[in-house]
């Protein structure tokens, strides 16, 4: 399970469960000039998923979302897939 703070609780675009573990994660959105420098295709990652210790960065669509797991050795994210369901947008209606 991942939730915002109370600090960035404010900054939460939505939530969604991962499918394989029934874990419900928040997200939010990072700035978009935030990778300019780092190069790669780190700009792909639009959202931030906050975990238990943190934040990952991430790239949330409808039914899956790409996780930034681990960095490789030339700097490029590591990404895992996961299934999600019950995606809500805050502030979308149904």
């Amino acid at each position: 399970m991942g939730m915002a703070d109370s600090k960035n609780y404010p900054t939460v675009l939505g939530s969604f469960v991962e499918k394989s573990v029934g874990k419900t994660h928040e997200y939010s959105a990072v700035a978009p000039e935030y990778f300019r420098e780092w190069g790669g295709n780190w700009s792909m990652f639009k959202h931030k998923l906050w975990t238990l210790d943190g934040h990952r960065y991430a790239l949330i669509k409808r039914t899956v979302a790409y996780i930034v797991v681990d960095e490789d050795d030339a700097g490029l994210p590591v990404i895992e897939k996961w299934d999600i369901k019950r995606h809500k947008v805050f502030g979308e209606s149904s």
